[in-house]
């Protein structure tokens, strides 16, 4: 039955390229923004479990999982089978626990494993493979992952802290220089140790500030509408006025 519901949505995207202009006008350039922001869109309907949309963006990112696979077929590179056989593939070589003989105590044997298996495969360095177009903060916690994977870490969270106090005395030992070079070097330190600091409690820094984004802007929006409700926009208002809302705010979101 999933056979029959997947040959059936990879034959419209071939009728789509075939006879809808737009379809066939579009390139992996071209829509390349769009697979990206499926793939936010999914991360939005994780965080508020909503199972409904969830279920919808998958959908949409497979589409562009299909209409990028399509594209390729036409330019003679690769087909969907390709693309399916080259992930079975790597699922089955990465995991020489379940598909093989290799013997594992725990996930830390199956990361390390991991690793050692992606430098068989002819990569140069452990830190490959993290894309440079992730968001920093994730960016970030992936290559100390992957440092860590191999060995390259702290002990404890403890001296995670410490090295996260050393970096703000840093910054702040900068004062009242202009050197904004020094400064961002000294800033980027300090949010790069918050990073190592969120992992060791296992955190995701980008799942955190996303949160606290969100609960800025309920609770900007907040005092925003209460402004509204005293006959009063945003501009008319002063700090004393949105310091107050902003503190009721606190209590409900």
């Amino acid at each position: 039955m999933t056979g029959e519901k997947f040959s059936r949505l990879l034959e419209i995207m071939y009728k789509l390229r075939k006879e809808c202009p737009w379809d066939r006008e579009q390139t992996h350039d071209s829509i390349k923004s769009a697979t990206l922001e499926e793939s936010y869109e999914l991360v939005e309907a994780i965080d508020e479990k909503n199972f409904v949309e969830l279920k919808t963006e998958l959908g949409d990112l497979l589409l562009h999982i299909l209409f990028h696979s399509v594209i390729a077929e036409e330019e003679d590179n690769f087909t969907i089978n390709d693309v399916i056989d080259s992930i079975t593939e790597k699922l089955i070589r990465r995991h020489p626990h379940v598909f093989g003989n290799a013997v594992v105590n725990d996930s830390r044997d199956i990361t390390r494993n991991w690793e050692t298996i992606k430098l068989s495969e002819g990569r140069q360095s452990v830190l490959e493979g993290v894309p440079k177009n992730l968001p920093e903060l994730q960016r970030a916690s992936r290559l100390q992952e992957k440092a860590s994977k191999v060995g390259f870490d702290w002990d404890k969270k403890e001296q995670v802290w410490e090295k996260v106090i050393e970096e703000i005395e840093e910054l702040k030992s900068i004062g009242d220089k202009s050197d904004l070079h020094e400064i961002e070097r000294e800033f980027g330190d300090l949010l790069f140790s918050l990073v190592n600091f969120s992992r060791f409690i296992g955190i995701s820094p980008e799942n955190a500030l996303r949160k606290t984004n969100q609960k800025f802007i309920k609770r900007f929006q907040f005092i925003e509408a209460q402004l509204k409700k005293n006959g009063k926009s945003i501009t008319e208002s002063n700090l004393k006025e949105m310091d107050d809302l902003w503190e009721e705010s606190k209590h409900l979101f």
